[in-house]
Order: C-alpha cells, then sequence, then structure tokens
C-alpha cells in the first residue's frame, strides 16, 4: 500500500454527508466551523468562497473543486460584500443524498461531501495542509470531472445502492483532489505529505511504509535513495519536517494505535510484528510518541490525543 493509501486508510475517512445544492440570484450563506474534512466541486455557474482567516476572497467557477481540511467558518455567495445567512435556511429538511434548492435554482449549483477521520491523529494529513486547497488546473479538474458528473446525477436519480455509490464517489474525490494539491509540488512546504512528490523522499517514504518492522538505519535509507548520510538525512529534515528514524517510530505506534483498537492482537504480537523485541521496548516508544503506554490507550484511545 503506497504511503497516501496507508495514511487514508489508517485515519479511516467516512463520509458523513454528501449532497447537492442549486441556487439562484443574489445569495450568501454561513457555514460553521466544522471537524474533519470539507470536498465541495461547482458543477455550473460561479461563486465566491471566504473562509475565516484568509484575506482574499476565492473564485470558483464550473469544474472547480475545492477542500477545507482546517475547519475554519466559510462563507459561499455570489458576492463577497452580501451579509450572509445561516446555511440552515437552505436546508429546510436533513440532507443527505439529496438536492437543496435556494432562491429558485438556476445559476449555481455545486457537490459535496464532508468526511470525519477517525481517530484523535487526524492532524499526521489536515497539519500540512493549507486553509482552502483549491484544484483549479484543467488537467485536475478533468480528472475529477467523472466523479462529480456522476455524483450528480446519483443525486438527481436516486436508485438502489445509492448512497453507498455515494460515498464512495465522495471518497475518489477526496483522493483525487489531495493528489491534484501534491502534484502542484509547492515549494517549502514541510511534511510527509509533499515529501512524496520528491523521488529520492518519496523512495525513503515508500520504503518505510512497505516494511515497517524492518531495523532501517539512516545509512541504508541514504543507500536506498543514492544519497550519503548526511545529504539524505538534512534533505529528509527539510521536506518531511523530521529525521527518517522518528518518522518511522512514529508510522509504527500509530499502526501500532490502530492494531490496539481493532485488532484484538496481544501486546507482544505487536510489539514483534513492528521491529520490537521485547514489550518494555515496544511500551517505551509507545508511550514517547503517543503520550500514554499501549494498555492505557487500549482501554481509553479517545483520552489520547498524539503529538503532531
Amino acid at each position: 500500500m503506497d504511503p497516501l493509501s496507508g495514511v487514508l486508510s489508517l485515519l479511516k475517512p467516512r463520509n458523513t454527508m454528501c449532497g447537492g445544492f442549486d441556487v439562484g440570484g443574489e445569495w450568501s450563506l454561513q457555514f460553521p466551523q466544522h471537524e474533519g474534512i470539507k470536498c465541495y466541486a461547482v458543477v455550473s455557474g460561479q461563486c465566491w468562497l471566504v473562509v475565516e482567516g484568509v484575506a482574499e476572497a476565492v473564485h470558483l467557477k464550473t469544474g472547480d473543486c475545492f477542500l477545507l481540511p482546517l475547519g475554519r467558518p466559510f462563507r459561499l455567495t455570489s458576492d463577497p460584500n452580501l451579509p450572509p445567512v445561516d446555511f440552515r435556511a437552505m436546508y429546510t429538511r436533513p440532507l443527505n443524498g439529496g438536492i437543496a434548492v435556494w432562491n429558485g435554482g438556476g445559476d449555481v449549483s455545486g457537490v459535496g461531501g464532508y468526511f470525519g477521520l477517525e481517530g484523535k491523529h487526524a492532524g499526521i494529513l489536515l497539519g500540512m495542509l493549507p486553509p482552502i486547497v483549491h484544484i483549479k488546473k484543467e488537467a485536475d479538474k478533468r480528472a475529477l470531472r467523472w466523479s462529480i458528473e456522476r455524483m450528480m446525477q446519483e443525486l438527481r436519480e436516486p436508485q438502489p445502492g445509492s448512497f453507498l455509490v455515494l460515498q464512495h464517489l465522495a471518497h475518489l474525490m477526496l483522493v483525487q483532489a489531495l493528489r491534484a494539491h501534491l502534484a502542484e509540488g509547492l515549494s517549502g512546504s514541510v511534511g510527509w505529505l509533499f515529501a512524496l512528490a520528491d523521488p529520492q523522499m518519496s523512495v525513503a517514504i515508500h520504503a518505510m511504509h512497505d516494511d515497517p518492522a524492518h531495523p532501517w538505519t539512516l545509512q541504508e535509507l541514504a543507500e536506498l535513495v543514492g544519497m550519503s548520510r548526511s545529504s539524505f538525512a538534512a534533505k529528509f529534515k527539510k521536506t518531511v519536517g523530521s529525521t527518517p528514524i522518528d518518522y518511522l517510530i512514529r508510522w509504527r505506534m500509530l499502526l501500532a494505535g490502530d492494531r490496539l483498537k481493532n485488532s484484538g492482537d496481544s501486546l507482544s504480537v505487536i510489539a514483534q510484528s513492528l521491529g520490537y523485541e521485547s514489550e518494555s521496548a515496544f511500551s517505551t516508544a509507545f508511550k514517547r510518541v503517543m503520550g500514554c503506554s499501549p494498555r492505557q490507550y487500549s482501554r481509553g484511545p479517545d483520552l489520547v490525543t498524539a503529538s503532531h
């Protein structure tokens, strides 16, 4: 499993809402702070996106897709100067799998989904993303278009199994949007996600994800990517934001946390599967990264917040 798939699988994005909107005339809708990730696409027309803490409003055109990963309050509007109304004025009933119409519709339509992230480690993905991930390149929009059009069709013409189809389409939109953001190769951005765009760092990250139990050394990883030990260590720290070994240990502990919660495996089995010869060495590493012992974590993971 590649690193992006591995992290998303570990975080277990669950699509808790997906639906469409169709608005007309002059309008401005205010949305509150949210947890998780919101992912939208403009199907027809154009509008503005205003996110709290972001100086400039973003002009959205047909085919544009955007993610809101940091949960900040935001507005969608025909004019950034219009006073907003609460979005619930448009949603006169609980909406999931339908299309909400406002002001008669006909001018701007869109579709989107909301993803909750399981566990307390959402920062491994969200902490390195900007408040708005705006997908606007034509090639990227073409890649998303099929998902968007199919989602709108499912919303307009529900069939047996539509809700499950919508969930999978929304997941596809999320991955495609993250891929497009990654492909931009934003200069100076730090974190494992952006490091995947660097050929050498990507090889090292793939290796650690493919075999987390292997006793990787700095020298071995450097040779794997064809760099000197010192050059590799410096570049990895600059690109990823941590040392290679710290990154490996953190990934091991995130895997361990998932297994403690979901697998029923014993502590010794988990420790050995991640390359630790003793439970005590594993427990020490786990507590340092996750903030509590493995047994405390397995009893009450919702009380634990790992450092990012």
